[in-house]
């Protein structure tokens, strides 16, 4: 299902620094970070090889787009529409990389998105151009209400599966962690591997009472966890992989990813330096 913490043009040294869980079969067939073409587009990200698109991504021009899915009440996620309500819906997958090869701003984009949403499942996606200064959170539920499209404000951000800063006992245990993080680092460098591993591998769940009450009690309280772990009949269910991305007021972006493969965690480092457009 996913969760990110970011703060975005709100920090002396980092216009953006961004902390993503992903959370999917572990059975399902997904290629770690790296540089991949997509249309003459250089994009550098985790994908998954089953539908092809990706959950965060960033391009070299300095663009960086993420996804969660929308917690709605349909089957639990062991059935095999994998919790969706349309199976036969376009993949939510392509939405960053669909971002990410346009020349489009944020907003212009998202406009543009508005069109097709509905021919996606419940999505939260979030675009943002570097070196404009621009990011736009986009949502095509509520299902029956127009489409959601806002442009997000300086400061602490938390995305889960609702919309975009709703306090889930998820989301509210991330933002709190995060800003006493940020607080306690002030204006230095923050160190991202603690970040990760203080934050996202967070197992607490939520009390039953304050669960949201949309779907499955069983299976909201197994998904009520920053890091997400849960066996069901299709096989294990859970966080797959832990990103965090910096973007340093010079221009340079740092990726580091953790992720599970086979039973085994492994973990990568990009760092490169945003391209101008010519």
């Amino acid at each position: 299902m996913c969760i990110a913490a970011f703060i975005w043009q709100a920090h002396p040294l980092y216009p953006l620094l961004l902390l993503q869980n992903r959370d999917e079969y572990h059975n399902r067939p997904t290629k770690a970070l790296a540089w991949w073409d997509v249309d003459g587009c250089e994009i550098l990200g985790g994908r998954d090889e089953v539908a092809g698109g990706t959950w965060l991504a960033c391009s070299r021009q300095g663009r960086v787009a993420f996804l969660t899915n929308v917690l709605e009440l349909h089957p639990r996620p062991d059935a095999k529409t994998r919790g969706d309500p349309r199976p036969d819906a376009k993949t939510r997958g392509d939405l960053p990389l669909l971002f990410l090869e346009s020349t489009k701003s944020p907003m212009e984009f998202a406009e543009q998105l508005a069109t097709d949403a509905h021919q996606y499942n419940g999505f939260n996606l979030i675009v943002a151009d570097i070196p404009s200064k621009s990011m736009v959170y986009i949502s095509n539920r509520p299902k029956g209400e127009p489409i959601n499209i806002q442009q997000v404000s300086p400061g602490l951000h938390v995305l889960s599966n609702a919309k975009l800063d709703s306090p889930w006992h998820k989301a509210w245990r991330l933002g709190k962690g995060f800003k006493q993080m940020l607080n306690r680092y002030g204006k230095n460098e923050v160190n991202v591997k603690e970040m990760v591993e203080k934050l996202m591998k967070d197992k607490v769940k939520a009390d039953k009472s304050k669960l949201p009450g949309i779907c499955d009690l069983d299976m909201e309280f197994n998904l009520s966890s920053i890091f997400v772990e849960m066996d069901t009949p299709l096989g294990l269910y859970g966080t797959r992989s832990t990103a965090a991305i910096t973007v340093g007021a010079g221009g340079e972006i740092s990726f580091y990813d953790e992720y599970l493969e086979k039973g085994v965690w492994f973990e990568r480092t990009v760092n490169y330096h945003i391209q101008k457009l010519k």
